[in-house]
């Protein structure tokens, strides 16, 4: 049986898959990404898979900061997740993950962002780079909603009726 630790993150691990092929609804975005992942010395997979868990790891943090439960977890602010992913210290981000993965692709990403995290010096910087990035995602799918204070929820509503996979 599955916990409710897991599933909180299996929730995060949604939300970021499904984030950049929100933003690339207007295919221009994805070009600009790129094109900025390619100027940081990035190569474009690696940079998004990494924005994808860098999201998972920021909604994951203020999951567990409001201690939330997997069923809550669609009410969260998706600002909060914005604030987290620019504003809290990496090692932050790494607390309290799950011990074991349900998919090895989040566990290789999360491994891949620790040992980032712990390298310091130019790997910090692009990890900078990277939360600057996520959060300028975060930015465009709220300004897009006509509410004004967009969920979680609302991300995974938008990529239902995108027909985008969770």
């Amino acid at each position: 049986m599955t916990s409710d630790h897991d599933m909180v993150w299996r929730r995060c691990a949604s939300l970021g898959r499904v984030l950049l092929p929100l933003v690339d609804q207007e295919p221009w975005r994805q070009a600009r990404r790129h094109e900025n992942l390619r100027a940081w010395g990035i190569e474009t997979a690696v940079g998004e898979r990494l924005i994808e868990v860098f999201a998972a790891l920021a909604a994951h943090a203020v999951a567990a900061d409001a201690a939330v439960s997997a069923a809550e977890f669609d009410a969260l602010a998706l600002s909060a997740v914005a604030d987290a992913a620019t504003g809290k210290p990496d090692f932050e981000l790494l607390a309290g993950l799950p011990d074991t993965f349900a998919d090895d692709r989040d566990k290789l990403a999360v491994d891949l962002f620790r040992l980032c995290a712990y390298k310091g010096d130019q790997y910090s910087l692009q990890l900078i780079r990277l939360g600057t990035e996520l959060r300028h995602a975060l930015v465009i799918l709220a300004e897009r909603s006509p509410m004004p204070s967009v969920t979680c929820g609302d991300v995974f509503r938008r990529a239902t009726e995108a027909d985008l996979s969770q």
